[in-house]
This record gives C-alpha cells, sequence and structure tokens, in this order.
C-alpha cells in the first residue's frame, strides 16, 4: 500500500512539473498580464487620492481666499473644482458660490449644476442636487422649471419627497 501512495506521490509531482513545462509561456504571460492589472489598480487608486487631495486643498485655498476677501480669485477656484468633477468637492464648490452668492450670472449656475449631475452616480446625491437645481430655479424666477423637477422627486420616491411636497402645497 505505502507503494501505492509513493507511485500516485510521484505521478502528481511528474504530472505537475510536466504541465509547468508544457505550458511555460502561458503562464508567463498570465502572470506578467496579473502583474500589469494590479499595478494599474494601484496607480489608478494613487492617482485618483492625489487628485481628491488637490481639489481638497483647492476648497480650502479658496474658502481662506473668499474669507480673505478675495472674491474674483475665491470665484475661479471654485470654478476649478467644479470643472474637476470631483465627487465631493465640486457640490461644496457649488453649495459655497450659492450660499455666498458669488456669482450672479444664473446661466453659470446652471451650467454647473449640469456638470455635477453628469458626474454623480449615486440616486442620493442626484436627488440633492436636483432638489437644490430646483430650489435655485424656483427662486429665480423660473418656477415651472423648477416645480417639474420636484415632480420629478416626488414620482421618483426621493428622500426629499416630502419637502418637495411642502413646497408644491405653497
Amino acid at each position: 500500500m505505502d507503494e501505492n501512495l509513493n507511485n500516485n506521490k510521484v505521478s502528481l509531482a511528474e504530472k505537475v512539473i510536466g504541465f509547468l513545462k508544457n505550458n511555460k509561456g502561458k503562464l508567463i504571460l498570465f502572470l506578467s498580464i496579473l502583474i500589469i492589472i494590479i499595478l494599474s489598480i494601484i496607480s489608478f487608486k494613487i492617482y485618483n487620492e492625489k487628485k481628491n487631495n488637490q481639489s481638497s486643498e483647492n476648497y480650502i485655498l479658496a474658502g481662506i481666499i473668499l474669507a480673505s476677501g478675495k472674491k474674483d480669485q475665491a470665484i475661479v477656484i471654485y470654478d476649478e473644482i467644479i470643472k474637476s468633477k470631483n465627487g465631493f468637492y465640486s457640490i461644496l464648490a457649488l453649495n459655497t458660490i450659492l450660499e455666498k452668492k458669488l456669482i450672479s450670472d444664473q446661466e453659470k449656475i446652471l451650467d454647473y449644476f449640469k456638470i455635477i449631475e453628469k458626474t454623480t452616480k449615486e440616486k442620493e446625491k442626484k436627488d440633492l442636487i436636483n432638489f437644490k437645481k430646483a430650489l435655485f430655479l424656483i427662486k429665480n424666477l423660473k418656477e415651472t422649471e423648477g416645480k417639474k423637477i420636484l415632480q420629478d422627486l416626488i414620482k421618483g420616491e426621493s428622500d426629499y419627497k416630502l419637502i418637495a411636497e411642502e413646497i408644491l402645497k405653497n
């Protein structure tokens, strides 16, 4: 019986060695591709992290510049942040522009909303952006457009459904 186990071990070892010899090129190619994919993923994550850090630093810088009274310079930086299409800081930059009333050109602000809408993938964030856009439109004498967006939020079973219904009642 020991001989039988030894023969199985030997034959298994021989099979593995034979397989490796016969498929050496394929294995090297597979491992090379695997290494390239792993390195690409790591590089992509590092790139995104650096880009996110840059947007973060720019947002803070714009806030400091705005606090020092240099509105035009802050607007330029907020504009860059929005155009960078960062999922988090673009929304914050637009919020700051709206809250501080930094830009009076409604078309430019609507363009910012479009940029952010295109880059946002999560339903909750999209709903929030649409809600803010609706409020902006209603506030700036485009009530029918704003109310249509609110109705869409209600139909879409948004988290903002109750608030949208309340606004439409008034």
